[in-house]
């Protein structure tokens, strides 16, 4: 009898999950997959010259059209985690950041409304798309930082119910002055568009009429790209010109032209626009797990508060590129999505 030849290779001196064998979750750069998760085993190390380098089949995805040949790919290790963790029931809610799994993958959301026959609706902020989902279709979004999830399951946590209690009175004042702030503008804002449509003597019909009020030249916005290195930025700029169905002409009021003769210009279309938010004021410091913005190299950063280090300083964690920095107060800002018209905060998981 011939012996079988093995499927994995022999154990290694790297973390338990980047074991030959081991079920782990496979994130892409790839365009279009990006903020996407999908299951697969480790195969081995291709090559010691590749430290961080590793063989993985997925467990979904396949090379034929039959799906009898799985995926196999090297990735690096950065892009690789063990299988998240998922309570095995949960009730969602309004504004927390979820994990949707749909064609074959898990991907980064939030949720944005609850519907009335059970479901959610959750926004993708990478591909600006709306879309509905059962609570079998969602988890609890985590993060994997230096060997740990966060946040951690509920029975994980060590944290003393008094600290709790503190943590959760801070965070439900917070949430109470942000959201009444957010009505006041997102009114104020609905306000203003009613009463231009007043003046012209155009009639409230779709939304679009609003965003071209609100998209007009000269009006001060954000962008962003999807270029590698600016993924997750945000950059002030001014709208110097309609150009066309959706798109704009934008000049930045921070980045300048290679020569530094002028301030630089772009064109944008509509997903990769929208108003300055809105200014929230903190009543007390961020807490660990905010999701925020930080200012960093003339634009606004999408992060997570990963440590609170004093009363005005902490530590902030990038999903784009997988890092840390610190950062003060005065730095960051409570992150804001603009959807549908309207602006979302987001909170504390």
């Amino acid at each position: 009898m011939t012996k079988r030849k093995p499927t994995t290779a022999p154990s290694t001196n790297d973390p338990p999950h980047l074991q030959p064998g081991s079920q782990v979750e496979i994130s892409s750069n790839d365009p279009g997959f990006r903020g996407s998760w999908y299951t697969g085993v480790i195969i081995k190390r291709p090559s010691s010259k590749k430290p961080n380098k590793f063989l993985v089949q997925y467990t979904h995805l396949f090379e034929d059209e039959a799906g009898t040949t799985p995926l196999k790919e090297t990735i690096d290790a950065v892009d690789i985690r063990p299988l998240a963790p998922r309570e095995s029931t949960r009730k969602f809610k309004f504004s927390e950041e979820v994990d949707a799994y749909y064609n074959d993958g898990w991907w980064e959301g939030v949720i944005t409304k609850e519907l009335e026959n059970g479901n959610f609706h959750v926004y993708f902020k990478r591909s600006k798309e709306q879309l509905e989902f059962g609570e079998e279709q969602l988890r609890l979004h985590r993060e994997w930082i230096n060997g740990s999830w966060t946040p951690p399951l509920a029975g994980d946590e060590q944290v003393k119910e008094s600290d709790r209690a503190v943590t959760e009175a801070k965070m439900k004042f917070n949430k109470v002055v942000t959201q009444e702030k957010l009505k006041r503008d997102n009114a104020a804002s609905k306000k203003k568009s009613k009463s231009v449509l007043a003046g012209s003597g155009e009639k409230l019909g779709s939304g679009k009429i609003t965003m071209d009020k609100i998209f007009c030249k000269g009006a001060h916005v954000e962008v962003t790209s999807d270029e590698d290195g600016f993924e997750g930025a945000w950059f002030a700029g001014t709208i110097v010109k309609v150009v066309g169905k959706d798109r704009y002409l934008v000049q930045y009021e921070s980045l300048r032209t290679d020569d530094d003769t002028d301030f630089l210009k772009e064109e944008f279309d509509d997903l990769h626009i929208r108003p300055c938010p809105p200014e929230i004021v903190m009543a007390d410091r961020f807490q660990k797990l905010d999701e925020v913005d930080a200012f960093y190299n003339d634009g606004w950063w999408v992060g997570v508060i990963s440590k609170v280090l004093s009363d005005s300083k902490y530590e902030v964690y990038f999903k784009a590129t997988k890092e840390e920095m610190k950062f003060e107060h005065s730095e960051l800002r409570l992150h804001q999505d603009w959807i549908n018209g309207k602006w979302v905060a987001a909170f504390q998981v």
